[in-house]
C-alpha cells in the first residue's frame, strides 16, 4: 500500500501578484506638474463613465457598459481628442484655400474649438 503524503512536502506555488489598472492619468490639455491630475468615475449603473482633471478642470463623459474600466473612459478621451483635432485640421486645410494671407491660415484656434465642443 502506499504512503499518504505529507502536507508539508507539497510544492510551494508562487503566488502572482495582481495587476491592478490605474485610476488616474495624466491630462492632454494642462500636463500639470503634479503626477496623474486626471480622475475617472464610473457610475456603472447609470453606463456612464466621467472623467475630471483637477488642474484645469477639463471634463469628458461616455458611455459604459460592466466590462468597462477607468482605461477605457480615458482612452474614449484621447480617441475623441483625436477625431476633433482631425476635424479641426480638415476644416483648416480647406479654409487655406479662402484665405489669401497667411495670419489667417494659423490662427491657432484649434484647441479653443475643442474646448467649447466639450
Amino acid at each position: 500500500m502506499g504512503k499518504r503524503k505529507n502536507p508539508v512536502m507539497k510544492p510551494q506555488v508562487e503566488k502572482k501578484d495582481k495587476k491592478v489598472l490605474p485610476k488616474t492619468f495624466p491630462c492632454l490639455f494642462c500636463n500639470a506638474m503634479n503626477p496623474d491630475p486626471v480622475s475617472v468615475k464610473l457610475n456603472k449603473k447609470a453606463g456612464i463613465g466621467e472623467l475630471m482633471c483637477n488642474a484645469c478642470g477639463e471634463r469628458f463623459q461616455t458611455g459604459i457598459n460592466y466590462l468597462s474600466a477607468a482605461v477605457d473612459v480615458y482612452s474614449d478621451w484621447i480617441d475623441a481628442c483625436d477625431a476633433v483635432a482631425k476635424e479641426a485640421a480638415d476644416a483648416a486645410g480647406d479654409g487655406e484655400d479662402s484665405c489669401q494671407d497667411q495670419e489667417c491660415a494659423g490662427s491657432g484656434d484649434s484647441e479653443r474649438e475643442f474646448r467649447n465642443r466639450w
